[in-house]
């Protein structure tokens, strides 16, 4: 009877290894998968236009060369550096504003009790639903009629003003899984919702803030369409709008290009890396909750 239960028990070990394995698997696959496109991106950057010529796209370059990326930033005609600027000033912005008003309106809806509060979340996450196309013509006359177009304020503002729906459902289920016997305690002391929301709430909600912040910065400094239609003159494009305009005007070169994507995509990256703990902590601890 011991030796059945004995062979039971690895029999379930067994599987158990077995089921890890076929896991991993399936995730080194899928990350291989996902480096890929970056591995080539930063291989082509890399490569003399020769070498990119005579040597497949996948291919580390034989003697690699950091002068595309010199090219790249003291082109005359696509000033990166400016076009950086813009970029950092608008993503700041925006993410100090989806931090801001989506950590107020969350709390709103997670700590404060009142009529129709349900139903107006149900309402906030509808919007969820619309297709951006369907708002973007209205959106243009609304700024044209401020006078905002050919300004930042279409790119930025919008984030001080609730957020984002999705923002604002993170961080409210967050803030739901935080014990309310605090704030009730607080309130014993005298404490006001101002206070609760600064001195408990907030410092207890790093890691979906991070989470917040990471999407935030991360959509305004990839975000394309919105520069596109509100930014008319050059020297206020964004990176994106000049990684754009720099691979009409270099349409052949191709390592110049990839150089250009290279220096685009090399914040987001440190970005990920220095809060990823944070980020990947947030995401576990909203979706327990």
């Amino acid at each position: 009877m011991a030796l059945t239960a004995r062979q039971s028990a690895d029999r379930a070990r067994a599987g158990h290894r077995f089921a890890y394995a076929v896991l991993w698997a399936v995730l080194l696959a899928g990350a291989t998968l996902t480096m890929v496109p970056l591995y080539v991106t930063v291989a082509m950057s890399l490569k003399t236009p020769q070498e990119l010529s005579s040597t497949p796209m996948s291919a580390w370059p034989q003697q690699p060369t950091l002068a595309n990326f010199h090219r790249v930033l003291t082109n005359p005609d696509v000033s990166f550096f400016l076009f950086a600027k813009n970029t950092v000033l608008i993503s700041v912005l925006s993410t100090l504003g989806c931090l801001v008003s989506a950590s107020l309106t969350a709390y709103g809806f997670a700590r404060i009790e009142f009529r129709g509060r349900d139903r107006l979340f149900i309402l906030l996450l509808s919007t969820m639903m619309l297709p951006g196309i369907v708002t973007m013509i209205p959106t243009y006359v609304l700024y044209k009629y401020l006078y905002w177009i050919d300004t930042f304020y279409p790119l930025w503002v919008p984030a001080w003003l609730g957020g984002g729906a999705f923002n604002v459902f993170l961080l409210r289920q967050f803030f739901r899984g935080i014990p309310k016997e605090l704030d009730e305690a607080a309130i014993l002391d005298g404490a006001s919702h101002a206070t609760i929301f600064w001195r408990i709430v907030l410092p207890l909600s790093k890691p979906a803030l991070a989470t917040v912040g990471i999407f935030a910065f991360i959509g305004a400094w990839r975000d394309f369409m919105g520069p596109l239609l509100y930014l008319n003159s050059s020297d206020k494009q964004t990176l994106e709008l000049g990684l754009n305009t720099y691979g009409a005007l270099n349409a052949d070169e191709f390592h110049l290009l990839m150089a250009g994507s290279v220096i685009v995509m090399i914040p987001i990256v440190i970005l990920f890396l220095i809060g990823q703990r944070y980020f990947v902590k947030g995401i576990v601890l909203t979706g327990g909750k």
